[in-house]
């Protein structure tokens, strides 16, 4: 599991997550590190370093942006574009895991979120129980 400043999200937990979904790719995107499935952008670094710009649908970002504007933003340039700007030092991973499972289905093909929908998830690591002395 990637590293955390105090639980804390950076670009390695976003790596982490969005590459265990089924056919994303990381690759570069404007001179920054880029995630796609089958070729389709939905998510980039900014270039700032501390910056996701992610793929949502409109009204998920607005609702994002009004429930906590200092983590979910967008600049003018992505004011008509299906995308929210979210700074990574403010957001924890139980926040961000759904967003980028959600920006994958907007762009995955329907056969790779069927398959998704098909697949149990793996079940979270815990730690070994420990034997009484």
């Amino acid at each position: 599991m990637a590293k955390t400043r105090a639980g804390l999200v950076t670009y390695e937990t976003v790596r982490e997550i969005a590459l265990a979904l089924p056919g994303v790719e990381e690759g570069p995107c404007y001179g920054t590190p880029g995630l796609r499935v089958r070729g389709r952008l939905f998510a980039r670094l900014w270039e700032d370093g501390e910056t996701l710009v992610l793929k949502v649908g409109f009204d998920a970002r607005e609702m994002l942006m009004a429930a906590n504007p200092e983590t979910f933003y967008i600049t003018d340039h992505y004011a008509g574009h299906p995308y929210v700007l979210v700074r990574l030092p403010t957001v924890r991973r139980e926040q961000i895991e759904p967003l980028i499972e959600e920006a994958w289905r907007l762009n995955a093909p329907k056969r790779l979120v069927a398959e998704r929908e098909a697949t149990p998830p793996a079940p979270q690591s815990s730690p070994a129980p420990r034997r009484a002395r």
